[in-house]
């Protein structure tokens, strides 16, 4: 299979679906071997591309880097690392950039950031950025030659006072020069296709990837759903429940949860689909033969 182009938005108008999966940075020696072996697992089923997060913390930051590049060089995936404004002066956002620029890479997602462990507000370096708006704009400005994405909340901001503030926030961060938006986590699919409904309606036209997430347990998926803010469907929190306390069956009524998604997302228009894995390789592997087999992924 030829390489896809290394600027996602030329992806997205090569081809459909875009498939892309998140990586997080590991902490340890273990982690680091966790991501190499889903990385390598995951590299038969063609990923378009793959993002990695961005922490808050200096050795976060490095580890961010450290990890991009190895995605890039080693396994030969297009990689996106996530940029955030928390804690950098305009000056170091720009030797970030320009370090990510040095060594290849071709896309950013340009985030606000959350604030660090134990602030619950965002409070911008001195000679920082406020806004993902205000970061979007300077590399629009200064780094033209890079993909820029952003993230979307189908479900709102949890910081956002009302939906139609997030929307206007987020049409100006579009207007600011981005090429896509990635959406938070969401496992109803009417919530997706609400947020392009109003997306679309005030114009925004950029392609609006959804993020899904495999849940692994019902506790974990219950957790995650709080701290974005997101409906935890009924009917989902039944099924797992009702698996009992057995993880492997739980993972299964996740892995089959999410499948379903996928396949009504992209046969109701949506131009491909994101995972957030955790590193996680098996439920990855589940979900992506399962989507093989159904015709979603083109075997090798």
């Amino acid at each position: 299979m030829s390489k896809s182009p290394s600027n996602i938005g030329e992806i997205f108008k090569a081809k459909s679906p875009v498939i892309s999966v998140e990586f997080f940075p590991p902490k340890d020696e273990q982690g680091a071997a966790r991501l190499e072996h889903t990385a390598e697992k995951l590299k038969p089923f063609n990923p378009d591309f793959v993002s990695i997060t961005y922490g808050a913390g200096g050795s976060s930051r490095e580890r961010t880097r450290r990890y991009a590049e190895l995605l890039k060089d080693r396994h030969d995936y297009q990689v996106m690392p996530h940029l955030t404004c928390v804690g950098h002066s305009k000056d170091e956002l720009r030797a970030v950039l320009e370090s990510y620029r040095q060594a290849g890479f071709k896309n950013i997602l340009a985030l606000r950031g959350d604030p660090p462990k134990g602030q619950t507000n965002f409070v911008p370096h001195p000679d920082g950025l406020r806004y993902a708006s205000d970061l979007v704009a300077l590399i629009k400005k200064e780094f033209p030659e890079f993909c820029i994405g952003v993230a979307g909340y189908p479900e709102t901001h949890p910081e956002a006072p009302d939906a139609q503030t997030d929307l206007l926030h987020l049409k100006e961060k579009i207007g600011a020069g981005v090429d896509f938006i990635s959406t938070q986590l969401f496992f109803d699919n009417e919530k997706y296709f609400s947020f392009v409904s109003r997306c679309r309606a005030i114009g925004i036209e950029v392609p609006i990837l959804p993020g899904l997430m495999p849940a692994l347990s019902r506790t974990q998926a219950r957790n995650f759903s709080a701290t974005c803010k997101a409906d935890f469907p009924l009917e989902l929190d039944e099924r797992m429940k009702a698996a009992g306390e057995d993880p492997i069956s739980q993972s299964t009524i996740g892995v089959e949860w999410a499948r379903n998604q996928i396949k009504d997302l992209l046969a109701n228009g949506a131009p491909g689909f994101h995972l957030y894995l955790l590193n996680h390789s098996k439920p990855a592997l589940a979900l992506f033969g399962l989507l093989r087999a159904d015709g979603v992924i083109a075997a090798d």
